[in-house]
């Protein structure tokens, strides 16, 4: 039986496009506290009496655009990848989702059904190019929680984020290349926002991140769970494989929600002015995700698109997540066969 299995973890999704699944799912996603970080009596006021009583009809109305007969994008697009990985491995490969199904105690009792007594240890690969508290560290602190519940004598050892590493940005940009080959006028990099006060609260030092204007580009400690700096790095890494000129891309953030400063500029905003400024034909990528999923498929590829047409803008495209792109899986299949980066 096996000694070392490999846990994939991702985000999550609702059990179906149905209002009462999709007000579950918001409900477990925003009281995590490492999400909607405030203390959980403000937490609960402002889920049960600001967002679930209307959100949760607009987020299903935007899921249903999406929805395949399958299930949800972003789950069946994982559990795609997680096969394929398996295909490449003699350990034992499972999926959790860090809300709704299935879980990531559901897959430690997976690993721990195939696996046997003999194991010792758990591979767990957040799938999130970029250290934040609202990705990679929930989803760490749930699968130490899950490991030690189920099986405390099993060792966890997490894969790090991996936003510059060679095979990433190789297997990103082969991904992107025949998107790239079709012509362009400019290069959005669109990545998920953040609140600026999640960078201050993972900053190790407590007096780098958001400092100053240059803060990303001075070296510091707090590179290492820095969202905006290892973002920045991806966008660089990609642009000099690539060989995109610095004048045809950009960067920008999207997904935002309340009220808090977060980190700038918006997507949406940059699409329109974009399109303002003569822009014609777009290409929009999505490297902080690497499956499809509701951010990249409805956010960017229907209403980012949307507000490009609207604006003047004559030809938008969103370039697909790796998904089960092969230098992705093989890559991925790679770390986890060595248990590193």
């Amino acid at each position: 039986m096996a000694r070392r299995a490999i846990l994939l973890g991702n985000l999550g999704s609702p059990d179906s496009p149905e209002v009462a699944d999709v007000r579950r799912y918001l409900d477990e996603f925003l009281m995590d506290g490492r999400v909607l970080d405030f203390p959980w009596p403000l937490r609960r006021l402002i889920v049960s009496a600001f967002i679930l009583p209307k959100r949760p009809q607009a987020s299903a109305h935007a899921y249903r655009s999406i929805w395949w007969d399958e299930g949800s994008p972003l789950v069946v697009l994982s559990r795609r990848l997680a096969a394929a990985v398996q295909e490449r491995l003699d350990e034992p490969v499972a999926l959790g989702m860090r809300y709704g199904k299935p879980s990531t105690e559901a897959g430690v009792r997976e690993i721990l059904e195939r696996a046997g007594d003999d194991l010792e240890e758990i591979l767990f690969v957040p799938l999130y190019p970029h250290y934040a508290m609202s990705t990679v560290e929930t989803a760490v602190v749930d699968a130490r929680a899950a490991v030690a519940r189920l099986a405390p004598r099993v060792r966890l050892v997490v894969l790090p984020p991996f936003f510059d590493h060679p095979r990433y940005i190789e297997a990103l940009a082969e991904s992107a290349r025949p998107h790239l080959a079709d012509g362009y006028d400019h290069l959005l990099f669109s990545y998920h926002g953040l609140p600026e006060r999640h960078l201050r609260k993972t900053d190790p030092t407590g007096k780098h991140c958001l400092r100053s204007d240059t803060c990303c580009a001075s070296p510091s400690l707090a590179f290492q769970t820095c969202y905006r700096a290892q973002v920045l790095r991806t966008t660089a890494a990609f642009v000099e494989h690539a060989g995109i000129p610095p004048e045809r891309h950009g960067v920008a953030f999207q997904s935002r929600l309340g009220r808090d400063k977060w980190l700038e500029p918006t997507t949406e905003g940059e699409i329109r002015r974009l399109a303002q400024k003569g822009v014609k034909k777009l290409l929009v990528i999505c490297p902080a995700f690497v499956s499809d999923c509701l951010e990249t498929l409805e956010e960017i590829g229907m209403r980012g698109k949307e507000a490009f047409l609207a604006e003047g803008g004559e030809a938008f495209a969103q370039i697909p997540c790796l998904n089960e792109h092969p230098l992705w899986v093989e890559a991925l299949a790679g770390w986890c066969r060595e248990g590193r980066l």
